[in-house]
């Protein structure tokens, strides 16, 4: 509505729609007595005109507060029109809310023969104007507190000043004869026992009047309100203690109750719920600007149409965010991207070990939930936690977590998790909602702050204790430049299409772990389709392919130029600045970069400068490579199988081919995400067809000759992508044929005796790099070994599959090392 001079400049809503009834009850919200003077005269300006004055109406137009179930009643011009107002507890100005309790005079109202029409009114303050838009800045927020949330001095001050930031905002209206339908069908039919029908038609009128206000201040600021009372009190809630109950009892004696058990989960439920705060939400927001930006570009760099498409959606359904995990920036700068975009802080789950002073209080009431590490056998801990997902999905609040669980400290897609994604898919077939979409997100840097811990971990270093120390020592490592973030969209994945209609009774049985694997599969590989190639991971690629030989800026680009065109050819998603490969100046920018952050050197006092791997930082460089080989996986193996097939009679190269693209695939199913495996022959066979036309025919009427292929092939690629795991896997392999056959496995022991073997292994060239000698390899080759049967106890016939599987490790290797000599112009054998 138009502003005018104070107070009738306040934005007012309009007088309600009278009904059967005639009988009107305003359920107000207010923090001060300026507030409740501002809806005063909103009902005496705004009731009919032809209202006859009462007793009552003459205490409406004062100025006594309306509380201990005080009304104020107006006959309007219909013969039987009347109105009064209760107060509802103030959901502002916290000291008030804690210490005010419910209007008996609701009870009362509500009690009164008739239908009345419920209508909650409250007063919102907005932001100042700044440049077209009502926004909050960090030293607003510090200085004057939230500007939505003034003090009554503050209040009149605005009033005065600035009239247009204050609004009455009425939430949709409804019959009691409708609350109290809604509130049977709500808590069941001993619904008086759960939750009086004053407080939840109190509940009610504060969520309508959350929504109220959420339109006129945009969707970033919904945030649940009450999640508390409405978890507790639910039925389905009370129902699943009773049964923990009877499950306690019946395994033994013991004094649980339900009301014991309730008090215990709703104990668990502060500890695990975020308790947001719109303050806090900006507040948060402007340190998360404050902190990213003093190691990186301010820009975060993202898909608008995306982000506007992701908007739309959660207009729709409830939306889950399932970022990777490479720092411990990713949840900031996605949180912040949206929060710019004006869409609401995710739902985000967090490790309980994050919960410490002061990070853990600011990041709980900006959207982050903590869950425990482990609580498999804690019954009541399950079931609150999976009523907290209920409670979400089915209010529509989007979620996020990380679908890998930890940091990735190699670079790579770690496999995923499937804990919360469980109650997740749990929610959705008990029709906690039609359809729920997980939503792939890429997180992508230039450079990463962590990578020197995340080598020390995988040399065998203890990961540090998250704390206050910690966190300032994460601040001020981002003393640095590290360039830009890059923020990635997958296609959305929904539930309903890749699970079905829970509805229909073959899709009503609870999920099975083939169900959640295919799920989560999707989100990875969707992950890794949106992944984005940058000028650093691309040149760090080139490097690592060199043996350690340090390059200038023109070989860097020689080296670089087949690469570019496979990318190019291939349309893989790169970074906005990846055409500065292009040009030398690009190029020399991207290695300096690296320079200054220690990943390479630059030697300059000779001729010509050239830049290296720099000393121990293999690992570090090897980090930006692994961030990309998912593209080219598929070429690494092509070549390994190649040779394979070579090594054979020449009318079963083809058979031969496929049998040894399949065994690679296994062999390093615990590393990437394969596709099923005649879409992988599919992928395969595209990939080949790119080069070669029609290169099976060919090849099988003699017309095409293998050799030739795999000399004339540019670039190669399993030397730069395979060799660190093969050789990882074959130091794994080496050291378990050492292991007695019978003796108990000991995994810790394992792999500190890999970590030694892999550095004798170096000193004596057995191996290119310290890049193939990570404890995370190692774990990985351990679960192959695993996977194969190969840790458990079994005298002869285990060792000798022990030393079939190293024989396989080391036939792999020795197939590399034939494309380390091809690559460098050698001749090489290709006959074993």
């Amino acid at each position: 509505m138009a502003a005018e001079s104070p107070p009738k400049s306040v934005a007012r809503p309009d007088w309600p729609s009278t009904h059967p009834n005639d009988r009107i009850v305003f359920l107000i919200d207010t923090s001060s007595r300026l507030e409740l003077r501002l809806i005063k005269e909103w009902i005496a300006g705004h009731r009919p005109q032809s209202t006859t004055g009462t007793a009552h109406a003459s205490k409406l137009e004062g100025n006594q507060e309306l509380s201990g179930g005080e009304s104020a009643s107006a006959r309007s011009g219909h013969a039987h029109a009347t109105f009064e107002t209760i107060a509802l507890p103030p959901s502002r100005r916290g000291r008030e809310r804690r210490r005010t309790k419910l209007d008996p005079g609701l009870e009362e109202a509500l009690a009164i023969h008739g239908d009345p029409l419920m209508v909650p009114l409250r007063v919102i303050w907005r932001a100042p104007l700044r440049n077209g838009e009502r926004t909050v800045n960090l030293r607003g927020l510090l200085t004057g507190g939230d500007p939505r949330d003034p003090n009554w001095f503050r209040q009149a001050w605005v009033l005065r000043s600035d009239p247009d930031r204050c609004m009455i905002v009425a939430g949709e209206p409804a019959l009691a004869s409708n609350l109290r339908e809604r509130w049977v069908a709500a808590c069941g039919p001993n619904s008086a026992e759960t939750i009086g029908f004053a407080e939840f038609v109190s509940q009610k009128a504060t969520l309508a009047l959350e929504r109220a206000e959420r339109h006129v201040r945009g969707a970033r600021y919904k945030v649940p309100r009450i999640v508390r009372e409405e978890i507790l009190g639910r039925p389905s809630f009370r129902g699943g203690l009773a049964l923990i109950v009877e499950e306690l009892r019946s395994e033994g004696p013991g004094g649980v109750s339900v009301a014991r058990l309730a008090s215990e989960a709703a104990g668990y439920l502060k500890e695990i719920a975020a308790t947001h705060s719109p303050l806090i939400i900006d507040l948060v927001t402007q340190l998360i600007r404050w902190m990213y930006t003093r190691g990186y570009d301010e820009k975060l760099i993202y898909d608008e149409t995306a982000m506007k498409s992701i908007a739309e959606l959660e207009e729709r359904h409830p939306v889950v965010f399932l970022p990777t995990h490479k720092s411990n920036l990713d949840h900031l700068v996605l949180q912040y991207a949206l929060h710019a975009h004006g869409l609401p802080p995710n739902h985000t789950a967090g490790g309980i070990n994050m919960n410490f002073f002061p990070l853990g209080p600011l990041v709980r009431r900006s959207g982050v939930f903590f869950i425990r590490r482990t609580f498999r056998d804690n019954r009541v801990y399950k079931h609150v936690l999976a009523h907290y997902i209920d409670y979400l999905i089915e209010k529509r609040f989007p979620l996020e977590w990380y679908i890998e669980g930890g940091r990735s400290r190699s670079g790579k897609l770690l496999p995923p998790r499937f804990g919360l994604l469980a109650n997740v898919v749990d929610s959705y077939r008990r029709g906690k909602s039609e359809d729920v979409y997980l939503v792939p997100v890429s997180i992508a840097y230039d450079q990463i702050q962590d990578l020197g811990s995340y080598v020390a971990e995988q040399r065998g270093g203890v990961k540090e204790k998250e704390g206050l120390s910690w966190l300032v020592g994460f601040i001020r490592g981002l003393k640095r430049r590290y360039g830009q973030i890059h923020i990635a969209f997958g296609e959305p994945l929904s539930l309903r299409q890749q699970l079905g209609d829970p509805s229909q009774p073959d899709n009503a049985q609870s999920p099975t772990q083939f169900d959640l694997e295919k799920v989560a599969f999707e989100v990875s590989v969707r992950i890794n389709r949106v992944t984005p190639i940058t000028p650093t991971s691309l040149v760090t690629l080139a490097l690592l392919g060199t043996s350690g030989q340090a390059l200038t800026v023109g070989e860097t680009r020689l080296s670089l130029a087949n690469l570019l065109e496979v990318v190019r050819l291939r349309g893989l998603p790169t970074t906005d600045d990846f055409d500065h490969l292009e040009t030398d100046q690009g190029i020399e920018f991207t290695l300096n970069a690296l320079v200054e952050n220690g990943v390479l050197t630059r030697f300059d006092e000779g001729l010509a400068t050239v830049y290296g791997i720099g000393n121990g930082q293999q690992l570090a460089a090897a980090y930006y490579r692994n961030t990309i080989v998912h593209f080219f996986v598929g070429s690494a193996i092509t070549e390994l199988a190649t040779l394979h097939a070579i090594d054979g009679p020449r009318d079963q190269f083809l058979p031969r081919f496929w049998t040894e693209v399949m065994s690679l695939r296994d062999l390093l199913k615990f590393e990437f995400f394969f596709p099923e495996k005649e879409i992988f022959r599919s992928e395969i066979r595209a990939e080949m067809e790119l080069v070669y036309r029609n290169w099976e025919k060919r090849i099988e009427s003699f017309e095409l000759d293998p050799e030739e292929m795999i000399r004339r092939a540019k670039p190669y690629f399993s030397h730069r992508i395979l060799r660190p795991f093969l050789e990882s896997y074959r130091v794994a392999g080496d050291q378990l044929t050492t292991i007695d056959a019978d003796a108990t496995f000991d995994e810790k022991r394992f792999l500190s005796d890999c970590l030694g073997l892999g550095r004798q292994y170096e000193l004596q060239k057995r191996i290119h790099g310290a890049d193939s000698i990570s404890k995370i390899l190692f774990q990985s080759a351990l679960k192959l070994a695993a996977n194969r049967g190969l840790l458990e106890s079994g005298g002869a016939e285990i060792a000798n599959a022990r030393h079939a599987f190293a024989e396989e490790l080391r036939d792999a290797v020795r197939r590399v090392d034939i494309i380390v000599a091809l690559a460098a112009g050698r001749r090489a054998g290709f006959k074993s």
